[in-house]
């Protein structure tokens, strides 16, 4: 175990050259993130968890009863034990030859079977209210979250330039502000992953579970890793557009279709703008020139690992791309020198 340790945080892949995760221990002078920080999200996240279950029952459902979704959920299908045990055990949706033998079992028609089968279907889906309820949580905890972060980046100087979230890396202090935004973030984002096998389960589950799990693994590293400048700068301009996308559908549970579409159409200009455009111009603006001669050459050996780590058809494909800036920029470029010294 210590050896799979040891080679998965090599310091050649994660970190510049002639520097060691002991440079980054914390001192008097200066505190560095420690992977022992996000220990504490662990506990946190069941800490929202319960906060969520508190929220839900104390205030989002009595404003969605203020609203007027109706509190019941889908017709529920009558009590038989053989259809339930074809339910669970066997499969959700019977094909013809077997709607024909359990209906010569039952001694009912197969109309009669295809309905039971469709009202018990519709028992597994959460009620109106039940994601209203979950989709106020989620706006009310996104709309603190992206205040929070506009409010603490505005004072930064990497959000006006995104240069000098590498400047100096990776001896950038830990501040009190950076430590809570990503431990706020990875609570959350745990608690969302525990909730998906206690809520009832839906078709989405893998997509969203995966999601959140990369979510998780972002987060972490970044802040391992000492990324934590960039991090906040693409957890904010992630959080812009999820605030609009659950307003929406409450406004869509509620049945207020004119405000519904208003958003949504707000939702998708956000999202096309902030993670189509901002987003990968701020990643241009600071990666191709944010090295200066002598971090260029130190960058060269991490970026050798990965070409030794990566599939050669994986790389091949994702090198059009850096290869592309790389002859736009010239040939006394820093992008030029980085790609020259992996040839």
């Amino acid at each position: 175990m210590a050896g799979i340790l040891a080679w998965f945080w090599n310091e050649r892949f994660w970190l510049p050259h002639n520097v060691t995760w002991a440079d980054l221990k914390n001192t008097d002078e200066a505190t560095f993130p420690q992977a022992e920080d996000l220990y504490v999200a662990c506990p946190l996240a069941f800490c929202i968890f319960m906060i969520r279950l508190v929220f839900e029952r104390f205030i989002a459902r009595p404003c969605a009863l203020g609203l007027k979704i109706q509190a019941n959920g889908p017709q529920k299908a009558q009590p038989n034990a053989i259809l339930e045990k074809v339910f669970t055990a066997i499969t959700k949706h019977p094909d013809e030859k077997r709607l024909e033998g359990l209906s010569k079992q039952l001694d009912w028609d197969v109309r009669t079977i295809q309905r039971w089968f469709r009202q018990r279907r519709n028992q597994e889906k959460p009620s109106t209210l039940a994601r209203f309820c979950e989709s106020m949580w989620r706006f009310t905890f996104y709309l603190y979250i992206f205040t929070y972060g506009v409010r603490f980046l505005k004072k930064t100087t990497w959000l006006w330039n995104t240069r000098e979230c590498w400047y100096n890396y990776p001896y950038q202090p830990l501040t009190v502000d950076i430590h809570y935004y990503y431990i706020l973030e990875l609570s959350f984002y745990l608690s969302l992953l525990f909730s998906q096998f206690t809520d009832i389960r839906r078709k989405d589950f893998l997509i969203m579970f995966l999601h959140h799990l990369a979510t998780i693994t972002l987060i972490t590293f970044s802040y391992v890793n000492n990324m934590a400048r960039v991090g906040t700068l693409v957890m904010c301009l992630h959080d812009a557009a999820d605030v609009l996308m659950e307003v929406a559908k409450m406004a869509n549970y509620a049945k207020c279709q004119r405000l519904c579409n208003l958003l949504f159409v707000m939702f998708a200009m956000v999202f096309i703008s902030s993670r189509l455009g901002v987003y990968p111009v701020c990643y241009f603006q600071v990666s191709p020139k944010m090295f200066d001669r002598v971090q260029v050459r130190a960058l060269a050996g991490p970026l050798k690992d990965i070409q030794r780590l990566v599939p050669k058809p994986l790389l091949h494909c994702l090198g059009c791309v850096p290869w592309a800036v790389a002859l736009l920029e010239g040939e006394h470029s820093p992008q030029f020198e980085v790609w020259s010294a992996l040839e």
